[in-house]
């Protein structure tokens, strides 16, 4: 029991000695806390302090220089009131010499500046003008010069005739036939005038049109390689001949776009694109016009910032209204917007086409741009010439006179405009009224057109009845 009791007080006492020791520490611990926080506040008073300074002496400085402001705003005025003094005293002293009152003097001086004034406006007004007209011309020249430098081209070398050789003179007498036939056939049926002369081993084909002369072309020389010449054959010749043209239109027209750099065009466009490889303009093929066009544009557009693409397709697409010959009383440039609205083109591109010889005000920069592009194209030395256009314009006319009358089929132009062939539908013209037409149109030829000479005016009325035997 006493051991039990010893082992009590024991563990009391260290009990005891234990709360003591913590008791100590806890106290220490709480004098270390409140001596840190009593320097960290020693350490905020002192900044405050120093901030407390500062502010001081920042407002001491802004005092001063109020002040300063004040010393110089009292000596501002002190020299207004003074210069207003001295004007008052020199006003005063110009009328008592001039003997004239403020407001006549006001008067004079403002009249006078405002005389200088225009004056040396106008003198400036008109250097500026000089100078940007100067500018102008130079930069135009120089766009101009270099749009024309980049484009390779060719003089115009256009021709109504064209030779086609022979293997041998005997084939003279072949295209020729008895009694003529065969060369009375395919005159007939391709429209191109035959010369066979005294030149060896070849013949010429003689036409304005020159789509039909290249399928008159076409014609003979497959004639001559087969070596059968007979009205039959001359018509299977001729077939075979329209879809060969047909064909190189459309590579021409690939072939070209290629050239101009223009794609997305529709294939519907391309057979009226592809026959302009045969249309001239005053001696000048029209499809290398027309690529020559759409490359002079293109430069031009780059240099001055405009659409280059809606330029390019605009200026090469100019003149693609000269494919269709049929329309009548319709000028190329509206036919030619009018194919471009219906394969598609922007509406940009068809105005420019429309605008490009001012039947329709050009509303944009681009369509500007194509008419210079066609003048510059059309302009150049060798370009164009005038005799072979004028020629055409008179054998169309004499084709155009005749097609106008009812019941006619086709009218081919001859012998350099000496003859007018008209092939009419004999189920609607019959004998006597064929003789009626050659009257008439014979008649309208000596009231419309002046010539020299006589022009023979021959219809032919041919009717063909076909049963095949099986």
């Amino acid at each position: 029991m006493d051991s039990v009791l010893d082992y009590v007080a024991v563990g009391l006492a260290a009990a005891m000695l234990l709360a003591v020791v913590v008791m100590v520490f806890g106290q220490r611990r709480d004098r270390a806390q409140r001596a840190e926080w009593e320097r960290s506040q020693r350490a905020e008073d002192e900044r405050l302090a120093s901030w407390a300074q500062r502010l001081e002496r920042q407002q001491q400085g802004l005092d001063e220089r109020a002040a300063r402001l004040d010393e110089k705003e009292h000596g501002a005025e002190e020299a207004r009131a003074s210069a207003a003094s001295v004007r008052a005293a020199a006003l005063a002293e110009r009328e008592r010499l001039a003997s004239l009152t403020s407001e006549q003097a006001r008067a004079e001086v403002l009249a006078h500046a405002g005389e200088l004034a225009r004056s040396d406006a106008a003198a400036l007004t008109r250097g500026i003008e000089a100078d940007a007209r100067r500018e102008g011309e130079r930069r135009a020249r120089s766009i101009l010069s270099e749009a024309m430098s980049r484009v390779a081209v060719e003089l115009a070398t256009d021709s109504t005739v064209v030779a086609v050789p022979l293997p041998g003179e005997e084939f003279k007498g072949r295209i020729i036939g008895r009694d003529g036939r065969n060369i009375r056939a395919f005159e007939q049926v391709t429209g191109a005038n035959v010369v066979v002369d005294d030149t060896p081993d070849q013949v010429v084909l003689s036409c304005f049109d020159p789509t039909r002369r290249e399928r008159a072309r076409l014609t003979l020389t497959d004639l001559i390689a087969d070596g059968r010449i007979h009205p039959a054959r001359i018509e299977e010749a001729y077939a075979r001949a329209v879809q060969q043209v047909d064909a190189d239109n459309l590579r021409a027209a690939e072939e070209a776009l290629g050239r101009a750099g223009i794609a997305g065009i529709d294939p519907g466009f391309l057979p009226a694109i592809g026959a302009l490889r045969l249309r001239t303009s005053y001696g000048q093929n029209v499809l290398a016009h027309s690529v020559e066009c759409g490359q002079l544009a293109a430069v031009i557009a780059a240099e001055l910032g405009c659409d280059v693409d809606i330029c390019r397709r605009a200026a090469f697409l100019h003149d693609v209204g000269k494919a269709e010959t049929g329309r009548a009383g319709v000028t190329h440039a509206a036919a030619g917007a009018d194919m471009a609205r219906r394969f598609g083109e922007p509406e940009d591109v068809v105005h420019a086409i429309a605008a490009h010889h001012d039947e329709v005000e050009p509303r944009t920069l681009e369509t500007v741009l194509v008419q210079v592009a066609d003048a510059l194209s059309a302009s150049r030395p060798g370009a164009r010439r005038e005799s072979v256009e004028a020629y055409v314009q008179r054998q169309q006319r004499l084709e155009a006179i005749a097609a106008e009358l009812p019941g006619v089929e086709r009218v081919f132009a001859m012998q350099a405009g000496r003859e007018v062939r008209v092939m009419v539908l004999p189920t609607e013209v019959d004998d006597a009224q064929a003789t009626t037409l050659a009257r008439e149109v014979a008649r309208r030829i000596e009231s419309e057109l002046t010539y020299a000479g006589t022009i023979k005016v021959t219809v032919v009325r041919e009717s063909r009845a076909i049963a095949l035997a099986k």
